[in-house]
């Protein structure tokens, strides 16, 4: 089963979306958004940079855990991964958001 996005709205009501995998593990959540439509243009730019290695920002939390950023071409941060505790994890999930960063679903629960 292929990945989807879900966009959805906070409670204190701007937006946001998770990029899910096949499995409906989330492996890429957005900043929150204003206006739906940025959330919406957010989903197009992970469309648009999922495939470039080098928009992978590999970081480590203060707490020692894993991560990654995903950024657009002026570099600003997309998404961010969930915390994986090994960097061969860390690096499925970098390759998770490359198989299913392209999809066109979208399930909009706003």
């Amino acid at each position: 089963m292929a990945g989807w996005f879900e966009l959805s709205k906070s409670t204190n009501g701007q937006y946001f979306f998770v990029l899910k995998a096949g499995n409906g593990e989330s492996i890429l959540t957005s900043e929150q958004y204003v206006a739906k439509g940025s959330a919406e243009n957010g989903i197009a730019s992970v469309q648009a940079n999922c495939s470039a290695d080098d928009r992978y920002e590999k970081k480590t939390a203060t707490n020692g855990k894993l991560f990654f950023n995903l950024r657009a071409a002026n570099h600003q941060v997309i998404g961010t991964s969930q915390m994986y505790a090994s960097e061969q994890s860390r690096e499925t999930g970098i390759a998770s958001v490359k198989a299913n960063g392209t999809t066109k679903t979208v399930k909009d629960n706003t």
